[in-house]
């Protein structure tokens, strides 16, 4: 059994290794060659935490395995790494034996990433210049590294509840090369060519009637009953794609739009169809595209067997008897 510490995944997965095992996935899914295993996610009543289980198979890449994790929202405040905490294991599909145990705080937040960048390059328009980001959180910056590498973006806008928060984005881009401009949300409307939202929103913050036509949303940061980010009508003017459709309509962005009436089930398409072919995605350049990204078990699988790879390449994966 391999043992991938959580210190040593920065170290060994960029997050242009994680896009193409994220896509890789996606494709996977929508051609019946990977599935994902009913979530279980509970407050264990104790320390305000949840607790839950994300697994599939993916029959394609031959992986199958589980991330146990969640959210301790008092950890920071406690002086530890971070309040989302969760550990990757994966087995051998032939026997259900133990392959590894990878640290999985890094790898949410570069699936995560990878899973939006993989959206634009499918769906955004090839001339978009302005990138929007809503929200900047610690997972702000990975969301924009990874999108900042699908299309020539020539400057950055950003929106978000505390203002002085919007330090990171503006790091972030400077990072990258790109000016970086705070603007309300209005502006970041009319000026964007490619949207990400990444918040904990329960309330619409993005409004229909502030998106022009030609848009590109990617919505990552509602993935439970009642969190909402962008309002209900925009899915309706919108094209809708997500990772997996029976979490879109349920803890997803959708959830509100199909509880509302507003779209159907049928209407929302999993990115895998787009990237195989099978779906054209974006039809013109007036087109409003969105995709929710809910969050699926097999893009965590998917990066850590990624990782796996890599550590051994590396000299760093710790084997164990077991």
């Amino acid at each position: 059994m391999i043992i991938v510490p959580e210190a040593a995944c920065p170290e060994l997965l960029s997050l242009d290794d994680a896009f193409p095992a994220v896509e890789s996935v996606f494709a996977a899914m929508a051609r019946g060659d990977a599935y994902n295993f009913p979530v279980v996610r509970e407050a264990i009543g104790h320390a305000d935490a949840l607790y839950g289980f994300k697994g599939g198979f993916d029959r394609a890449g031959q992986t199958l395995g589980v991330k146990a994790g969640g959210y301790w929202p008092h950890n920071l405040e406690r002086g530890l790494g971070g309040n989302h905490q969760s550990t990757v294991f994966l087995f051998d599909p032939e026997t259900g034996r133990p392959v590894a145990m990878i640290g999985g705080n890094y790898l949410t937040a570069a699936r995560t990433a990878a899973s939006a960048a993989v959206s634009v390059k499918h769906l955004a328009r090839e001339d978009s210049k302005v990138l929007a980001m809503v929200g900047a959180g610690h997972q702000s910056a990975f969301q924009m590294r990874a999108a900042a590498k699908q299309r020539g973006f020539e400057r950055v806008i950003g929106w978000n509840l505390h203002p002085e928060m919007l330090s990171r984005l503006a790091d972030t881009a400077a990072d990258l090369g790109l000016p970086f401009e705070p603007v309300d949300l209005d502006r970041l409307g009319a000026e964007a060519d490619v949207i990400i939202t990444i918040t904990s929103s329960f309330d619409p913050i993005v409004k229909a009637a502030q998106v022009k036509p030609g848009t590109h949303l990617a919505c990552m940061g509602t993935d439970t009953k009642g969190k909402q980010e962008v309002e209900a009508a925009l899915l309706a003017k919108a094209t809708v794609f997500t990772d997996e459709v029976a979490q879109s309509i349920s803890i997803g962005e959708a959830q509100h739009a199909v509880a509302e009436g507003l779209i159907a089930e049928s209407a929302i398409t999993q990115i895998g169809e787009v990237i195989n072919g099978t779906h054209p995605g974006r039809r013109s350049a007036e087109e409003i595209t969105l995709f929710d990204g809910t969050g699926v078990g097999l893009q965590d699988l998917a990066v850590a067997a990624a990782v796996i790879e890599l550590a051994r390449k590396a000299g760093k994966a710790i084997e164990i008897v077991v």
